[in-house]
């Protein structure tokens, strides 16, 4: 077995694995462990060498498509199923116990099924301190319209309107990433029609969005965030003065570890004054098993993955390290399970996991990432400005 490290599956995993190997004393389990940032290459590796059998793989995500031609990098997984390394697993009653949502986006190409996924993630809502709203005399927000007023009451009242790790960059824009989903809800049509030239980053609609995305960035996060980290930005929020925190659900172990002494929820960012744009959580998907297609031990890769499947030892997986579960009979038993669990039917893949960067493309043509690109993070100050720029590095990779 190839995994990466995560400490949470880690211990799950040695414990399951001895239980495995007692039900099966003819099968000896080998597990190696890599970062997650070397699970990519080691797998190609392992996998051209046959000598790995049963691998950790992430959820099929930047796929090359057929309208961005063929000046384009497949990403790993893609080119590891087309040289034939990967065993289509389709019609293993094992794939079964999935949702078939998650089995479709997160583990088929062309019509084939190759990885099971075991978990997904969120990271278009936020956090919300119930009892300071509370204090402050204010519902919930559930408009974009809302959130502006809600962020101006708890100013006024003393209070921080929304926290977030800023020294890091990248929570910057992904703390956005529900403004962007409101505005489009099917993410990978939009990535499509950027590609094609039926979306511009410069349309009027997009200046609208980015120009929401500063107000985010410079109005509602705190001042002071570019030097707070992102494995720090939990506790900034527990301290309790703060209303918002626009990040990913995985922050909610954070959260809890630091004992907040307020009640708080996870809801989609409100991006749209419309409230059905706003009903959409946005994410990826997380770990997920494959099996080597030229592996010798087939038979006995099959049946972990079946051990694996079977219901009450994938709850004790989703109990262990706290995913959404993809499989329909499991349940996130935890505050932040509760919280999402209305909205996991409209849980919808993410703009990232569909994007390719066109060839020759320049710096700024992803404005998915927009809001970590104004003043004070970055350099632009002007959402119009920035659009157009945006629009030209992308049109330069484009012919366009």
């Amino acid at each position: 077995m190839l995994v990466h490290q995560n400490p949470p599956m880690m211990a799950f995993l040695e414990e399951f694995n001895d239980a495995f190997e007692e039900a099966n004393p003819n099968i000896s389990i080998d597990l190696a462990v890599v970062n997650a940032d070397e699970l990519s290459t080691v797998t190609q590796t392992r996998l051209t060498a046959n000598d790995v059998d049963v691998i950790d793989i992430f959820g099929f995500s930047n796929a090359v498509q057929p309208y961005m031609g063929e000046d384009v990098v497949p990403p790993n997984w893609q080119t590891l199923i087309e040289a034939g390394l990967l065993l289509d697993i389709t019609d293993q009653p094992f794939v079964a116990n999935y949702d078939p949502v998650s089995i479709a986006d997160a583990g088929t190409w062309n019509d084939a099924v190759y990885s099971i996924n075991l978990g997904r993630v969120s990271y278009s809502g936020m956090f919300v301190n119930l009892d300071l709203l509370a204090e402050v005399g204010i519902e919930t927000p559930t408009t974009w319209s809302e959130l502006v007023a809600a962020c101006e009451a708890v100013k006024e009242a003393g209070n921080e309107c929304m926290t977030a790790g800023g020294a890091d960059g990248w929570p910057i824009f992904v703390g956005s990433y529900g403004l962007l989903g409101a505005a489009y809800p099917d993410q990978a049509a939009l990535v499509e029609a950027l590609w094609t030239g039926e979306a511009t980053w410069d349309s009027p609609e997009n200046i609208e969005l980015l120009t929401k995305m500063q107000i985010y960035a410079t109005e509602m996060l705190e001042e002071g965030v570019t030097g707070l980290g992102h494995d720090a930005a939990p506790a900034r929020y527990a301290a309790g003065d703060v209303a918002f925190m626009p990040t990913g659900v995985w922050q909610a172990p954070a959260l809890e570890e630091a004992e907040p002494g307020f009640e708080w929820t996870y809801v989609p960012f409100p991006g749209s004054d419309v409230p059905e744009d706003n009903q959409y959580l946005f994410g990826k998907y997380d770990q997920g098993w494959a099996i080597a297609a030229n592996s010798p031990n087939q038979e006995a890769a099959i049946a972990y993955l079946t051990a694996f499947s079977e219901p009450d030892n994938y709850q004790a997986f989703v109990n262990a390290v706290g995913f959404i579960p993809t499989q329909p009979t499991a349940t996130l038993d935890s505050q932040l399970g509760e919280a999402v669990a209305p909205y996991l039917e409209n849980y919808r893949v993410g703009f990232e996991q569909y994007w390719v960067q066109p060839t020759g493309a320049g710096q700024w043509a992803n404005a998915s990432q927009a809001a970590s690109w104004f003043e004070p993070f970055n350099e632009w100050s002007d959402p119009a400005e920035l659009a157009a720029q945006a629009q030209s590095d992308l049109a330069a990779a484009l012919g366009g």
